[in-house]
């Protein structure tokens, strides 16, 4: 069952989907429509859950269960996937690329290779203040409070330099 975002409590587990680019209206348009129907019918055994989505930036897809309510199964959790990888090839979208993180600069989102992110840090291109997405958050209140947040307070602080930590 579809329930809008913002009547979800803060409690609901969360999935982030990140795109490998920025998504068109058009297929905003689309990605919203199929999501919704999913949700409609989303279910784990046979229960309804009670679930929602946004996409946010136009380029994150988030999806939520109230697991309170009932729990996702892997099946459940499966068929989301499903959905998301069958639009990949017609749109050219790829949900699922996890070397590739996402950084806000200049109010854009700017993606950048895992590999490169040490260069990027030691070139100051990017420092412990550039926002990134934590997209490892699993909860509702964990994505309002904790999913922009500066480099230093995320996991991507390992690869920042040694005196950018210190200092």
């Amino acid at each position: 069952m579809f329930f809008p975002f913002e009547t979800m409590p803060d409690h609901s587990r969360v999935w982030i989907y990140q795109s490998n680019r920025v998504l068109t209206s058009a297929e905003t348009e689309l990605l919203s429509s199929g999501l919704k129907e999913l949700c409609e019918q989303w279910s784990a055994h046979g229960t309804p859950l009670h679930t929602s989505f946004t996409i946010s930036q136009q380029q994150f897809v988030i999806m939520m269960v109230d697991e309170q309510q009932h729990g996702a199964s892997g099946c459940s959790i499966d068929g989301s996937v499903r959905y998301l990888k069958s639009l990949q090839g017609s749109l050219s979208l790829n949900f699922f690329d996890r070397s590739h993180i996402a950084f806000l600069k200049n109010g854009k989102i700017v993606l950048h290779d895992l590999k490169e992110l040490k260069s990027l840090f030691e070139s100051k291109t990017l420092t412990a203040e550039t926002v990134t997405f934590n997209n490892l958050v699993t909860t509702k209140a964990e994505w309002m409070s904790q999913w922009q947040v500066p480099v230093i307070n995320s996991w991507l602080s390992s690869y920042l330099p040694k005196t950018a930590v210190e200092g």
